[in-house]
């Protein structure tokens, strides 16, 4: 694969990404979507598997960011171990390291993995989602627009990590 077209396939995941986060919310869900667009690939599965973990899990903001859990899950799809090798702990290593790349490079660019940590960082406060008061305040202060771009930044480092396989 030429590098320009990795390129354009990365953007192309951020793009997609940050629309799904700002049109339909979920953040584990938006880097899937995204993802598995630009990417070419189908997997309702893994799309239905990452719908718990918004907002740091089940929308609590005491997990690790939806936009990084969904981008490891698309990781471990392309790299991960299949269940034939389910013993093999050596098959997984690939997608380790690969999903620790983008843990590094999420921690590198916000301070942190977990998902209140980052509201703070960008929001300067946290928010209970369950609160409908709290929930509108977060939209009305832009959370949709600084959550859609972390989204959209994990899809696209994602991908790159995904379609580095060519270097390894």
């Amino acid at each position: 694969m030429a590098e320009k077209d990795k390129k354009e396939i990365a953007e192309e995941a951020y793009r997609l990404a940050e629309d799904y986060e700002r049109r339909c919310t979920g953040c584990a869900q938006s880097v899937v979507a995204g993802m598995l667009d630009a990417l070419g690939m189908e997997d309702e599965g893994v799309f239905k598997a990452a719908s718990g973990l918004a907002d740091g899990i089940g929308l609590t903001g005491d997990g690790s960011c939806g936009a990084l859990t969904g981008g490891c899950m698309i990781i471990s799809l392309v790299h991960g171990r299949e269940r034939k090798d389910h013993e093999d702990m050596l098959a997984a290593m690939k997608s380790y390291m690969k999903c620790k790349e983008l843990l590094e490079d999420f921690v590198a660019t916000y301070g942190s993995c977990r998902c209140y940590d980052i509201q703070e960082k960008l929001m300067g406060r946290t928010y209970n989602l369950y609160d409908p008061d709290q929930l509108q305040e977060a939209f009305r202060e832009g959370m949709i627009d600084r959550c859609s771009r972390v989204v959209a930044r994990s899809a696209q480092k994602a991908v790159e990590i995904i379609l580095s396989e060519d270097e390894d």
